[in-house]
C-alpha cells in the first residue's frame, strides 16, 4: 500500500470525500440532459469541497484559510444543487435529507476547522 498524506488523516477531508461519493451516487439517476448542467455542476461542487481541504493543508495558515473558504462557499453551492435536484423531482426527500444532513456536518466540521486555524494564526 502506497504512503499517505497528511491531510488525509483529517476528519473533514474523510467526510467530504464520502459526500463526493454520495452525490456520485445521486446523481447517477438524473435526467440525461442534465450531464452538462446540473450533474455535472453538482459533481463538481462536491469535489471542490475535499479538493480545497487537501490543496490549503500544509500551505501557510492565510492560504489555509483562504482555500478553505472556497470548501464553505462550494459546500453552500451543494445546498442549493440538492435543492434543485428535489424541486425537480431527480432525487426524493430522504435522498435529499440524507444529503443535508451530511453538508451540515461538513460545514460545522469546516468553522470549527477555520476556528483552529485562525487560533493557531494568532498564537504565531
Amino acid at each position: 500500500m502506497a504512503g499517505f498524506f497528511d491531510f488525509e488523516s483529517l476528519e473533514l477531508y474523510k467526510k467530504a470525500i464520502e459526500f463526493v461519493d454520495l452525490v456520485y451516487l445521486q446523481t447517477q439517476n438524473f435526467p440525461k440532459d442534465e450531464v452538462y448542467g446540473l450533474t455535472s455542476q453538482y459533481r463538481r461542487a462536491a469535489n471542490s469541497i475535499a479538493l480545497n481541504i487537501g490543496e490549503g493543508y500544509g500551505e501557510s495558515i492565510p492560504l489555509a484559510l483562504r482555500y478553505l473558504r472556497i470548501s464553505k462557499g462550494s459546500i453552500r453551492e451543494c445546498v442549493v444543487c440538492n435543492s434543485i435536484a428535489l424541486q425537480q423531482n431527480y432525487i426524493v426527500q430522504e435522498q435529499s435529507e440524507k444529503a443535508r444532513a451530511k453538508l451540515l456536518e461538513l460545514s460545522k466540521m469546516a468553522v470549527g476547522y477555520q476556528k483552529y486555524l485562525k487560533r493557531l494564526q494568532l498564537a504565531k
